[in-house]
């Protein structure tokens, strides 16, 4: 499964790994690709993986919040 969560505070590469590195902490996540110029993380999932412990692993990282996340 695919989720693009929609950030906001990522302001430099730190920033994407900082987040990429807490994603992949999360059960069941395969994939995580932030990208700083779009305050957007690609996360790609073995399954169906709940919402709450994406947006808890972005706030996890450091001064992030997580806008939204859309499964796709």
């Amino acid at each position: 499964m695919h989720y693009q969560i929609t950030t906001e505070g990522l302001h430099c590469g730190h920033c994407d790994a900082s987040v990429e590195t807490e994603l992949m902490k999360v059960a069941g996540v395969t994939d995580a690709d932030a990208d700083h110029e779009t305050n957007t993380v690609e996360v790609e999932c073995d399954g169906e993986v709940d919402v709450e412990a994406l947006k808890a692993a972005v706030a996890a990282a450091g001064d992030f919040k997580a806008l939204s996340v859309s499964a796709a």
